[in-house]
């Protein structure tokens, strides 16, 4: 599992990377960069001649403390992304976390052979929420290479932020204003 984990984290890592040496090729033929305003929740930095701003998406507690995100587009994102595709990916983020945190009949049973056991069949095992938390992984993936990469913009998982915020990357490129 930690192996699975490191894996996971060196694969974003290049992912990101590549990303960056794609834009840093466009910034690097005279591209300019756009400032992140005013937005408490945007940040803008540079990273190897790459000009971008971070945008977090924080968690809706209107309904308790389940995760759960705002699924209201960003003005930094509008002109960048299709509302209703943006609502679609966070709405699908959204049901993904409510399956991971339902409690069934598999998920109990999960739990009490995990206390006959003494915890040991985690080692052997994943949890509900752990293979959950890995569907979740590959769905962001997945949308990043149909969706967002395509438009300059890189969703990052919520796992890595502690389940927080999500962070969403935007890379910026000669003729964006």
């Amino acid at each position: 599992m930690i192996v699975l984990n490191q894996m996971h984290r060196a694969l974003q890592s290049e992912a990101i990377h590549a990303v960056f040496r794609l834009f840093s090729d466009d910034m690097s033929q005279g591209g300019g960069a756009t400032p992140a305003g005013g937005n408490p929740t945007a940040l803008q930095a540079t990273g190897g001649g790459v000009v971008f701003s971070k945008v977090f998406i924080q968690r809706d507690y209107s309904e308790g403390t389940s995760v759960k995100f705002h699924t209201r587009l960003p003005t930094e994102l509008e002109g960048m992304i299709e509302r209703h595709v943006f609502e679609a990916t966070i709405n699908r983020l959204n049901e993904f976390y409510a399956e991971a945190e339902e409690g069934s009949c598999g998920t109990y049973c999960e739990g009490c052979i995990g206390c006959i056991t003494a915890y040991l069949i985690y080692m052997c095992s994943e949890t509900h929420y752990e293979k959950t938390l890995r569907k979740i992984s590959k769905f962001v993936a997945s949308q990043n290479e149909r969706i967002y990469n395509a438009k300059g913009l890189q969703l990052i998982d919520p796992t890595y932020r502690g389940l927080r915020v999500i962070e969403i990357t935007i890379f910026d490129r000669p003729g964006r204003t």
